[in-house]
């Protein structure tokens, strides 16, 4: 039984005209006279008795016009639930750095307008986010990368992220005004894991441009390697808004080095087949919002 032949019941109902109803709901008359003897057929009963000019619903029609607004109410309901996506889950896939320092804040404002949504953000590097992402396991991956260009992945870039070789204060190059890959020769390096897209970039330049470096330690945590950094085991290439108050205590500085292969931005990546419910579309939106946060601050 088509929803439409309820409206059209219920309008009649309401007008007490099949002309007034199928005026107030776009059709002909003569549609909204079929939706009523459908209706007819269905239930084995007459829904309206005609006096002279004047019409009013049978004992049957009165019985089944309540019933009919409690269907239609609950569907217009269940269509403005599933609009506002006001319940659900969100499996996000993202690094430390991101997670700890970029999307607190777009977070907390994202759950103002859902409060229900509970966002399972997991820790990955991005090479597994991206995996998630096609494999449907993850609805997002917000990654830290060089743009993501693929046939089944659609990114959106959020902003440059700028990345910092920082040292403790008393390095030897802290002078310098400007440094480049050779003035780190033999240098001790406390490195990211191995799978994380800035430190395969970094390690292919010194190969590269023939430069020889040592790995003195390598963490998945980013304070540890602040701390190592810090208490002078080598430099260290992480991004700016991890180190944000270590600079301004004066626990790191920045040694002056910067290479267009070190360039990457922050990202949110989904399945190019993937739908983007207000939920998700409402999250990317923010995203972009706290870039222009990000510029004017």
């Amino acid at each position: 039984m088509d929803l439409i032949y309820l409206r059209s019941f219920i309008e009649v109902a309401r007008c007490q005209s099949f002309t007034k109803a199928a005026e107030n709901l776009g059709y002909v008359q003569s549609s909204v006279t079929t939706h009523i003897q459908k209706l007819e057929n269905e239930y084995g009963v007459v829904l309206f008795e005609r006096f002279g000019r004047s019409m009013r619903l049978t004992s049957a029609g009165e019985q089944l016009l309540e019933t009919f607004e409690r269907i239609l109410a609950l569907y217009d309901d269940s269509k403005n639930l599933v609009s506002r996506q006001v319940k659900g889950n969100l499996q996000i896939g993202t690094i430390e750095s991101l997670i700890a320092f970029f999307l607190p804040p777009v977070f907390h404002r994202f759950r103002k307008s859902f409060p229900h949504i509970t966002m399972q953000v997991r820790p990955l590097v991005d090479g597994e986010s991206v995996q998630g992402v096609r494999s449907g396991q993850l609805d997002l991956g917000i990654i830290l990368d060089r743009p993501i260009v693929a046939d089944d992945v659609e990114s959106v870039i959020i902003r440059q992220e700028p990345l910092v070789l920082v040292a403790e204060p008393r390095h030897p190059l802290r002078h310098e005004k400007s440094i480049d890959i050779q003035d780190l020769s033999g240098v001790s390096y406390i490195a990211t894991e191995t799978r994380c897209t800035y430190r395969a970039a970094f390690e292919q330049l010194f190969e590269r441009c023939g430069v020889p470096y040592h790995i003195h330690h390598e963490f998945g945590s980013l304070e540890a390697i602040k701390q190592c950094v810090s208490l002078g085991l080598g430099i260290g290439l992480i991004p700016k808004i991890s180190v944000t108050r270590d600079l301004e205590e004066g626990r790191l500085i920045v040694l002056p080095f910067s290479h267009p292969d070190i360039t990457f931005y922050t990202q949110v990546i989904y399945h190019k087949k993937k739908w983007l419910d207000p939920a998700i579309r409402q999250l990317i939106d923010l995203l972009m919002e706290e870039k222009g946060v990000s510029e004017s601050a």
